[in-house]
């Protein structure tokens, strides 16, 4: 009886526990990936970004205002690595792991890819020095509204296109493997 009474309490107290579980307190801006693989399927490049919800908000020039570095999501500042030697507006970036911000504007955006990893948004934390290269993307109106800041890889003959968008805007970003280059 005794191991009846123990058992029965065991299973009262972890469904009781279970069901008082909160989640309401998830995390409101998810980390997401987003991966391109070469046609060998060895690893082109991988992004790692949060991606916080329009929830009705004016996005740019509102939450994220115009002319001013954006972490390019939310929470940790936006990682993208190349697994391979990359070309983007004729400047060669080396293989491995950069920050990727970003400085909105109604006509184009500023690129940026920073050495300095590792890093929680961009108060206090984006050195300048450490930019490795910035190049301008023109801003484009999305067809229908993307509620979720969303990064994407679009796969091109030498290398990928970066696609980021939120809202009603979106950036093209060309990349070319060097391997691939003429």
């Amino acid at each position: 009886m005794k191991q009846f009474l123990s058992l029965l309490f065991i299973c009262i107290f972890t469904s009781t526990a279970v069901s008082a579980q909160d989640f309401s307190d998830l995390d409101k801006s998810p980390m997401e990936v987003a991966i391109i693989r070469n046609t060998d399927h060895s690893p082109m490049a991988r992004i790692i970004y949060s991606s916080p919800r329009k929830k009705g908000r004016e996005i740019f020039g509102g939450l994220v205002p115009y002319g001013e570095i954006w972490r390019t999501g939310a929470n940790e500042a936006t990682e993208i690595t190349f697994y391979n030697d990359m070309r983007i507006a004729g400047n060669k970036i080396p293989s491995g792991t950069y920050t990727l911000y970003t400085i909105p504007n109604e006509e184009e955006w500023t690129i940026i890819l920073n050495k300095n990893i590792n890093i929680w948004g961009t108060i206090n934390n984006y050195k300048k020095e450490q930019d490795l290269v910035r190049i301008k993307a023109p801003a484009r109106s999305a067809a229908a509204t993307i509620e979720n800041f969303s990064v994407a890889f679009q796969p091109t003959e030498n290398g990928t296109n970066l696609l980021m968008g939120w809202d009603d805007t979106f950036v093209e970003v060309p990349f070319k493997n060097i391997e691939k280059e003429d």
